[in-house]
This record gives structure tokens, sequence and C-alpha cells, in this order.
């Protein structure tokens, strides 16, 4: 399980409440420009195999297309990406592109010699139903981060995000008194601060006092330009 706090120098919005993974919207995902397709569907060569959960997935839901690796909703501006087969593409460690995939699905990551992965490998993924590794490989958060979680052949599927927020016991992860408990992928929260509480465990309340923070920010760096302005002027005297 892993845990983060938010902190920045704005006052955050309350957050929505959210009562479980399944039932949260899809957000329109990173994809960028209209047209261009995300760099992780080309990843791997060829498209998506057949003999992938993707691909059935793919095919069993209306109103999608397949492009390069990818299962991604048609018509959609940009289009949300709903699956990804990285299968047998001899990755030994995850793509830094992997983080364009986070409205996934469906992923499947088995046939890959992959080594243990982060804890915070699948950060953001907080729509991932169905996830394929292989057998070597436990499911990111631990079963219990997951409703199901079966085994065959060589892989191992994970199936059923839990939203850690709503679940007891081993996945409890109480967030500071002035913090909302927010899903962050596979056993992962956020704490995101109630309004008006920000700071370091959202202990201070009120506005964050912006014009505050600005003006001994720019005094600082105004003070530390003016004095290597000077010790380089003496310098350059000296020769």
């Amino acid at each position: 399980m892993g845990r983060r706090t938010e902190q920045t120098p704005e006052p955050p919005a309350p957050p929505a409440p959210l009562m479980g993974v399944s039932a949260q919207p899809l957000p329109p995902a990173p994809q960028g420009r209209e047209g261009v397709q995300p760099r992780v569907c080309g990843h791997c060569p060829g498209p998506v195999r057949n003999d992938s959960m993707v691909a059935q997935f793919c095919a069993s839901r209306s109103g999608t297309e397949s492009e390069g690796r990818c299962c991604r909703e048609r018509g959609a501006r940009p289009e949300r990406l709903l699956g990804l087969d990285l299968s047998n593409c001899s990755l030994q460690s995850l793509p830094l592109d992997l983080a364009e995939a986070t409205t996934a699905i469906v992923l499947d990551l088995t046939e890959n010699p992959l080594g243990p992965l982060p804890d915070d490998s699948f950060e953001g993924f907080t729509h991932l139903q169905s996830l394929a590794v292989p057998l070597a490989l436990e499911c990111p958060g631990g079963s219990g981060a997951w409703e199901q979680v079966t085994t065959r052949g060589s892989s191992r599927l994970c199936q059923d995000q839990r939203n850690p927020c709503n679940n007891s016991g081993d996945l409890a992860w109480p967030c500071p008194e002035n913090a909302a408990c927010s899903p962050d992928g596979p056993g992962l929260i956020q704490c995101l601060c109630k309004s008006p509480f920000h700071s370091y465990k959202c202990l201070r309340e009120g506005n964050f006092p912006v014009l505050l923070f600005c003006g001994i920010l720019g005094g600082a760096t105004l003070s530390l330009s003016l004095l290597l302005w000077g010790t380089q002027r003496r310098k350059a005297k000296t020769f």
C-alpha cells in the first residue's frame, strides 16, 4: 500500500465523493494532439495479438477500434485508450510511456521476462479492472487490492480492482484528519486536503498566503542574484 499527501501552493478544491473505482467516469486520456497515436501503442511491433485478452475485450465492446497494440474508444476527442496489449514484447521492465495508458481498463503484460515491479508502477491506473502479468509476479498492490486473483498457465490474472478508500482491514490506510482519501491505482491512495486546509498533513487552515509566499521567494531570489552579481564584478576588477 502506498500513500502520498498532495501539497500545493494553492488550496485544492474539495474532492468529489468516490464510491468505487468501477463507478467513476473515464476521464480524457493524455493522448495529446488529435490523430496522434500514443507512443505506448507502438512500443511493441504489430497489432493487438488475437489471443490477448485485450483483443477479446475490444471485440466484445461496441464503439472501439484497435490501433497498434491499443484498443481505444472510437469517435472520442481525444480517443480514450481502453486496453493495452504489451504481451510477448521481451520487456524486462515497464516502458516509461506506460503513463499514457492510465485510462486502460484491460492491460496484458504476459510472456515477458519482467523483474519485480516497483510499488508505484501503476500509479494513476484507477480504472484498471483486468491485468494479466507473468506467473512469477504478484498482482500490484497484493492480492488484497483485487477482488479476484487467478492463475492460468504461465500467467496471473488480477481482476476487479478494489477501492482502498472503501475497505477496512489490510487495505485501510487512514489519511490525516482534514484530508479525504482518493484511489490512485492498485493498492495506492492519495490524501487530498479538504478546503480550507492546506500545507503539511493538511494542518493549516485558511487560504494559502500566496502573496506572502511569492514576496518572500521573490525577495530571496533578488538578494541572491545581487550577491552573485556583486561577487562577479569584484572578480572582474581583479583581472
